[in-house]
């Protein structure tokens, strides 16, 4: 794939970008080295006020970074003006409290007796450059929400960034470049695909984050495997969305709207599966399409675009390929199935906001990740069965469950096998929590404490005098 922006609105190839050579990477590799043998001594004050610096920046450039994005991936623009804005949020919630997240811990006096130490406490060290691949979907959040806590970590920063967001990489190390960051300390590596497993085995790279496609996860993970170095994967997610006999059905038919088609349906924590009690499925079923169908698809550029066309070609065949094989096999179109008819939307990347019901096991759909406006309706008898059909899935991100009754909820905690449970509304990331799935949606933590975490050295110091 060449790394270029390419309007996923007209299909049209705005600017085409050549890969660094292997010289060129060499150089970045060797300044994110140096730059981390000084980094990692500063002090979390300079770091803070470099970080508050750059979320400063950030604000003042929102809309032109906003545009970027949605120039090249099709967000609607105010989505993207709001990427931009949480991410200037993130860098300023992580510079306030790193420090206290990383302070030193001091086990207990009698296990340190016990021991036969005087004294001992656990301190967490900077491990070194850290190479992010990322995706286009949330091109600036995915990559905020690894370097603020990184660098303030004091790692330092090497971006591979998906090939179809080539400037908005570029304008994420010119942020932290003009915030102040010493060079080196955040670089982004216009390369492909194939010269990745370079970098990983580089003896400088000490560790990998990942977010992308379980296959991309697979590549990254075995290499980094092979290197014994860190990962942590941020993969695919296909999650429930539970509608229970005590929810509130008009709430959680519109939230349920956002919940899908919010980043035009591409976000790997996007409700996709909605299973709903049969006392309440007709109910939400109606009002759930009616709000779908109703929705403005269109320029992403428009102020008021609900719906933009979805980032790549390819990925627009991908849908109408699950689409046609759920009908294949039985299901049924309640709005939406396929592109839409306006000539205007003719040569982009469009997908028209479709519900499907009556989908069953045989169906591909019903396993894998439908990336983009679609979503698939179930009707379940019991809590037991609505479980079961939640975790009848290869991932694991997170889930959302409707309803008020406190045992549901207990139950619900207990049983869904992801890495988050949301109620009452719809799941989101935000600084203070951590992020992460389990089963095919990867392993490892991203933000709060438990992020910042990861890419550290835990680090024991005993002593006996």
């Amino acid at each position: 794939m060449a790394i270029a922006t390419v309007n996923p609105a007209d299909g049209r190839t705005v600017e085409v970008f050549d890969p660094l050579d292997e010289a060129a990477v060499e150089r970045r590799l060797a300044r994110a080295q140096s730059a981390f043998e000084s980094w990692r001594l500063t002090t979390f004050a300079h770091r803070a006020e470099l970080m508050h610096r750059a979320a400063e920046l950030l604000d003042q450039a929102n809309d032109k970074v906003a545009r970027t994005m949605t120039l090249e991936m099709g967000k609607p623009l105010a989505q993207a003006r709001a990427e931009a804005a949480k991410c200037a949020k993130a860098m300023r919630w992580y510079a306030d409290r790193a420090e206290a997240l990383l302070a030193d811990e001091h086990p207990a006096a009698e296990d340190v007796q016990d021991s036969g130490g005087v004294s001992a406490f656990v301190r967490y060290r900077p491990l070194g450059p850290v190479l992010a691949v990322m995706p286009w979907n949330f091109p600036f959040w995915q990559v905020v929400r690894f370097a603020a806590p990184a660098l303030m970590a004091g790692n330092v920063g090497l971006l591979k960034h998906a090939s179809n967001v080539p400037r908005t990489a570029l304008a994420l190390e010119e942020l932290f470049a003009r915030a102040g960051f010493p060079q080196g300390c955040f670089q982004t590596l216009l390369i492909g695909s194939s010269a990745v497993e370079a970098v990983i085995r580089d003896e400088r790279v000490v560790a990998v984050t990942l977010t992308g496609s379980e296959g991309a996860g697979r590549s990254v993970a075995a290499v980094a495997g092979d290197e014994i170095k860190k990962t942590v994967l941020e993969l695919g997610g296909s999650d429930p969305f539970l509608v229970l006999p005590s929810a509130d059905v008009a709430a959680a038919a519109e939230r349920a709207v956002t919940a899908r088609v919010q980043n035009n349906g591409q976000s790997c924590i996007a409700a996709k599966r909605f299973i709903v009690h049969t006392d309440v499925y007709e109910e939400f079923l109606s009002a759930f399409t009616e709000r779908m169908r109703a929705l403005t698809v269109g320029d992403p550029a428009a102020e008021g675009t609900e719906v933009g066309p979805v980032a790549t070609e390819q990925g627009r065949t991908d849908l109408e390929e699950l689409v046609a094989d759920a009908v294949g096999h039985g299901a049924s179109v309640e709005c939406g199935g396929g592109r839409p008819d306006d000539p205007a939307l003719g040569r982009g990347w469009y997908y028209l906001p479709t519900v499907l019901t009556g989908v069953t096991p045989r169906m591909r759909i019903h396993r894998e990740e439908a990336f983009g406006p679609v979503a698939t309706v179930y009707r379940v008898a019991d809590l037991d069965e609505a479980i079961a059909v939640a975790n009848d899935s290869p991932f694991g991100l997170s889930s959302n469950v409707w309803t008020t009754d406190d045992a549901d909820r207990e139950r619900c905690v207990r049983d869904l096998r992801a890495g988050g449970v949301f109620f009452n509304g719809m799941t989101a990331s935000h600084p203070a929590f951590p992020f992460g799935g389990v089963k095919r949606s990867g392993y490892g933590r991203e933000l709060s404490g438990h992020g910042i975490r990861e890419f550290c050295n835990v680090t024991t110091v005993w002593s006996a005098s």
